[in-house]
């Protein structure tokens, strides 16, 4: 195959990617212009939301990862052949060299690149699985009078995050974390699906971690700090960490034990529901007053 023929078809798969994704654009503006929606209505987010959004626009992206991570080493070596083409002798060998290596590492950067995203975004889904069902867990305490929040936008320090939930109920203020971990292989004497809490650490097969006990901290000071500025409430905000798919044990802790707890998501409505009434349902209302307005901003199509 001559060159005039390797840039006809580069140019054609080009032209072709060009063409399907202007008409992809075009079909997604047609759609927005009949959607049967007021442009100033705003949903609730529901759990997982920054995860599913994720999930959706990378599949929707990936018809153009793909092809792009299978050109990069053709589009970035096809200069190197041309020069080499015209080198001869012992030259020609070296240019031969330069180009095999360069090809090999424009292709390792560019496949692992791919798998990286698509790793990413199996992690994601299993996230957003994780926070559904922690959801359903937490659905029961409605009917007692809570109020139940998914994916609370927040933003602290420049930083932007969110909270997976927060609960707002008679029995107080609790944010919930929700670490959705894959099974591994377990050291001597584990077992591959329990993990233990000593009111520390977290001691899974594979090793001790704190992972998701700061952050679930860290987002119970902020939201208590939040509310006092949104809601005009003082309030104590307790934090969680719900770990799904997890047989949880819980150890005998230490005398001053930290302010996170972990635990099963099947334990949350008894917990919460069964916790002292310590909220009026006026506090109720201004807490999940203010909590609305902040997770109420979806919109279609954004």
């Amino acid at each position: 195959m001559t060159w005039k023929q390797w840039i006809l078809g580069l140019g054609y798969l080009a032209f072709f990617m060009a063409s399907t994704l202007a008409m992809a654009f075009w079909q997604r503006r047609q759609r927005k212009r009949r959607k049967p929606f007021h442009e100033d209505l705003k949903l609730l987010r529901s759990a997982g939301e920054t995860q599913l959004k994720w999930v959706l626009s990378f599949e929707e992206n990936l018809i153009l990862y793909v092809p792009l991570a299978a050109l990069a080493p053709v589009l970035v070596t096809w200069p190197i052949l041309l020069f080499v083409k015209r080198l001869t002798g012992w030259w020609a060998l070296v240019g031969l060299a330069a180009l095999v290596i360069a090809f090999v590492g424009v292709f390792w950067v560019a496949a692992r690149w791919l798998r990286n995203r698509m790793t990413e975004g199996w992690d994601r889904y299993l996230g957003y699985f994780g926070e559904r069902f922690v959801a359903e867990q937490l659905e029961p305490l409605k009917a007692q009078g809570w109020r139940i929040f998914h994916d609370v936008p927040c933003e602290a320090h420049g930083k932007k995050f969110n909270i997976d939930h927060v609960a707002a109920g008679p029995g107080g203020v609790y944010v919930i974390e929700t670490k959705t971990r894959r099974k591994g292989a377990a050291r001597p004497g584990y077992k591959d699906n329990v993990v233990s809490f000593d009111g520390h650490v977290l001691d899974w097969p594979w090793g001790e971690d704190e992972h998701g006990l700061e952050q679930a901290e860290r987002n119970a000071i902020w939201l208590a700090d939040t509310l006092r500025t949104d809601a005009k409430e003082r309030v104590h905000v307790s934090p969680i960490l719900a770990l799904p798919g997890w047989w949880l044990e819980e150890r005998k802790p230490f005398k001053n034990p930290r302010l996170a707890r972990a635990a099963n998501p099947k334990w949350l409505s008894k917990w919460l529901g069964e916790s002292p009434e310590v909220l009026a349902p006026e506090r109720i209302e201004a807490i999940t007053a203010a909590l609305e307005l902040r997770c109420r901003d979806v919109k279609y199509g954004a």
